[in-house]
């Protein structure tokens, strides 16, 4: 199908930008476009107003900020997967970008544009919270952060306002943690189906600490606390065990391809791989 008729602005700051979203109530950011433009061309969106952020200066970079490295919103999946800064310090975000879709969504797709859709399935979602990333965002009246334990409000919502933008991502560095993200990828569309990351810092064989980041089974990301507490100060051996907890607290979501029982079933045996992959990076294997 073809969209409803819309006026295109492609600022070169970022003030410009925030200056034009704010000018239309019915006016839409455009990042990587893979899921505004399809909606569109459904005519499930048409927003009379898209603002293309492809050239404003300085939101696709990826630095070091201190002790945390700062990821521009408009850092494409690849750019991400491929980050060695990322790759050496906090690897938990590339080795989920990796698994996201294919190679031309891992190229063109953003980071920002991905987080401010929410979808229930995505990638990213699960390695912030484990993360427990910043996500920085700005409009006209300033810049405020917003904790990732915060930000995800509920199927495709967050905690963006209208007349906001997302700068930037900033986690922390996490040498010395074992990181893995284990998914069940759908066929069809490369999403989640249930999709696992995972930080964790052992002495030994016993786990000190761990974070558990869990997408695609319920409406919305979430830290899987139980299995977190379940392993925290445990052997090496309990991993199965505690696995089991990967979906208590959680409302499962089903659809034709997978039953709620299913994707219940499937955080359990992904977050155990996840985790046993995780402990397996932590001793350099």
């Amino acid at each position: 199908m073809i969209p409803a008729a819309f006026d295109y602005e492609s600022p070169r700051t970022l003030d410009e930008a925030l200056t034009l979203l704010a000018s239309r109530e019915d006016a839409k950011i455009l990042a990587g476009g893979h899921s505004l433009l399809p909606t569109m061309k459904l005519r499930l969106a048409a927003p009379a107003l898209l603002v293309d952020l492809a050239r404003v200066a300085g939101l696709n970079q990826i630095r070091e900020a201190g002790e945390k490295i700062a990821i521009g919103a408009m850092t494409t999946h690849a750019d991400v997967a491929a980050s060695d800064l990322l790759h050496r310090s906090s690897p938990l975000l590339a080795l989920a970008a990796r698994e996201i879709g294919d190679v031309q969504v891992r190229n063109r797709g953003t980071i920002g544009g991905s987080l401010a859709q929410a979808h229930p399935s995505a990638d990213y979602p699960a390695a912030i919270l484990a993360l427990d990333a910043d996500i920085m965002v700005a409009n006209k009246r300033g810049v405020r952060t917003i904790p990732a334990r915060d930000f995800f409000t509920g199927m495709f919502t967050t905690a963006l306002q209208p007349d906001e933008i997302i700068t930037a991502i900033s986690v922390p560095k996490t040498n010395g943690a074992g990181a893995a993200y284990k998914k069940f990828h759908h066929p069809a569309s490369g999403y989640a189906v249930v999709g696992v990351a995972v930080l964790v810092k052992t002495t030994g064989q016993k786990i000190d600490n761990a974070a558990i980041g869990i997408t695609g089974l319920s409406q919305y990301a979430y830290r899987a606390t139980a299995v977190e507490q379940a392993l925290r100060g445990k052997g090496t051996d309990g991993v199965a065990e505690a696995a089991q907890h990967a979906a208590d607290g959680a409302e499962p979501i089903g659809d034709t391809y997978a039953s709620p029982d299913y994707r219940q079933h499937l955080a359990r045996v992904m977050t155990r791989r996840a985790i046993e992959e995780a402990l397996a990076r932590k001793r350099g294997k």
